[in-house]
């Protein structure tokens, strides 16, 4: 039921007297201020900049690799945007990483038996071509190291295509979803905590396979690898991970559309192979090893009152834009701070954005900023990017760091650009209460929800691992899942600008709460090292 404060927030909306309210200097900041809601719903529904700044982000600078020249260049747009509103500290706090990347110009055609431009993207941190590759295909799958005494021999001069070619999938689901809320429901369920002590030598064994496969094609003296894609449609992403200085791959690989790709291998099986001539022009960058994080403030008017975040990861794949993934978060993160500073008035505790970056080579940076702020954990530091992912999760002791208590709550969004249903309390039930009351003055912008299940791959993970308060909102899936993500569909054009103006207006709004309650989020405990639920299991070493 509508407590007295949000019917006063819809009636100032419904009556346009927002205008004629108090001047925000004037303004105080107590909890559930519904005068400074209304105001932050008002400015985020009917003068909103995001898909503005969605463009300007986009469509202009584009891809945003890590480390890459191109995300430099969104760095600098993104503080400039930033202090343009008004906020403090706007700065960058630099983190290890690898190599830079970028990609400046690529081409991919079949040449025989007749000519046909072919759809495929070079994979990211692989070599460029150095000129014009052109030769004959060799179809070779290769999925471990088993499989190199096969074609030892028999791959001089040849364009490898390593993949099995498949079958085209048959779709049983929508291509685009709106939540009903029977599905949210189904999200209301508990995750058991996952420990897997395990995971990290599987996980460094297989991301380092395709470098060993790299080697095995550059000394058999062949001229590229060429891989299908993961989706059909004529899909590809361009996804890799071996940006580590002296490991990256030792010949070009590029990712084929699927349907490219079975084209070859019919052709191959039926008559001469197929030449294709491929060029990249790609250059490595190592004069600078570090990635950064954009980080910028609108300090509170208590400085032993701790402070909240909000964050999206900043950084993209290069098939697409990184429109959807991620900068609809980003582009919220930046909205809400514009809402936000638009107020006029300090909040209590001190608001934190952060615009990460090297979230998709393994949380990076948010991870960099934990150990930095808030926690360590005892990780081996020969792991190295992508490959230190999964012991971050399973290493224990946690110790925590000075910051460790004043961070009060984290909120990310990073699940393309829909619409915000509500939040998941991601199992700690003693949260739920407050963010329900959080979010209570936007049930009537459908976002109502609050399920108990956790959320993965993104950049409130390590946080909650750690027991802090980070949370991700429920969103409308729309196309993401099913061909966006990371594809070269990750265009604006894939984002929908009504669910825009509303996640940043939510973000807005629980921000400005969770800066000024009387009331904080009850924690999770502390993780201690846990013991695995199946001490007796036996893990299949091929997999």
């Amino acid at each position: 039921m509508p407590t007295p404060s949000h019917r006063r927030i819809a009636l100032l909306l419904a009556a346009g007297l927002l205008a004629s309210a108090v001047p925000f200097p004037a303004l105080a900041a107590p909890e559930g201020d519904s005068a400074a809601i209304a105001r932050i719903i008002d400015e985020g529904m009917n003068r909103s900049e995001a898909m503005t700044t969605a463009s300007a982000l986009m469509d202009r600078i584009g891809a945003r690799l890590t480390n890459s020249e191109n995300h430099r260049k969104a760095e600098g747009w993104a503080m400039e945007q930033l202090r343009k509103q008004g906020l403090a500290n706007v700065h960058v706090e630099p983190f290890d990483f690898g190599l830079g990347w970028n990609l400046d110009s690529y081409s991919v055609a079949m040449v025989s038996p007749r000519v046909l431009p072919l759809t495929a993207i070079p994979v990211a941190w692989s070599p460029g071509t150095a000129g014009t590759v052109r030769a004959p295909i060799l179809i070779a799958p290769i999925s471990r190291e088993e499989h190199f005494a096969e074609w030892k021999g028999k791959l001089a001069g040849k364009i490898v295509l390593v993949s099995l070619p498949g079958q085209t999938s048959e779709s049983k689901g929508p291509v685009f979803q709106r939540y009903t809320d029977a599905d949210i429901a189904e999200l209301d369920t508990y995750t058991k905590p996952v420990f897997d002590p395990d995971a990290t030598a599987l996980q460094v064994r297989n991301r380092r396979f395709q470098g060993k496969l790299a080697a095995f094609l550059k000394a058999e003296g062949a001229l590229a690898l060429v891989k299908i894609s993961y989706r059909d449609g004529k899909l590809v992403h361009g996804e890799g991970y071996d940006f580590q200085p002296g490991e990256t791959l030792a010949v070009p690989a590029i990712e084929l559309a699927q349907e490219d790709y079975r084209r070859l291998v019919r052709l191959a099986k039926t008559g001469a192979a197929p030449e294709l001539a491929i060029t990249v022009a790609a250059r490595f960058d190592d004069s600078n090893l570090r990635a950064e994080n954009v980080v910028a403030e609108i300090p509170g008017s208590d400085p032993k009152a701790g402070f909240v975040m909000a964050g999206a990861h900043f950084d993209s794949w290069i098939a697409g834009d990184g429109a959807n993934d991620n900068g609809a978060g980003s582009v919220t993160v930046i909205e809400a701070a514009r809402l936000i500073a638009k107020l006029g008035v300090k909040p209590k505790r001190t608001i934190r954005f952060v615009l990460w970056s090297g979230e998709e080579q393994g949380l990076l940076g948010s991870r960099a900023y934990i150990e930095q702020h808030l926690a360590s954990r005892p990780v081996d530091p020969a792991l190295k990017g992508i490959d230190s992912y999964a012991a971050w999760r399973n290493t224990f002791p946690i110790t925590p760091k000075p910051e460790y208590n004043q961070l009060k709550a984290y909120f990310n969004m990073d699940n393309g650009s829909g619409r915000f249903r509500g939040i998941y309390s991601e199992g700690n039930l003693g949260a739920e209460k407050l963010l329900k009351e959080w979010l209570s003055p936007f049930d009537m912008l459908g976002a109502d929800k609050l399920v108990v299940s956790k959320t993965g791959g993104t950049d409130h993970v390590f946080m909650q691992a750690i027991g802090l308060p980070g949370y991700q909102f429920i969103q409308d899936p729309l196309d993401y899942d099913s061909r966006v993500h990371h594809s070269n569909l990750d265009t604006v054009d894939h984002m929908r600008a009504d669910d825009m103006r509303q996640a940043a207006v939510i973000m807005a709004g629980m921000l400005w709460q969770a800066a000024n309650s009387d009331k904080e989020l009850p924690r999770a405990v502390l993780p201690t090292q846990p013991v695995p639920t199946d001490p007796f299991k036996v893990r299949d070493p091929s997999q």
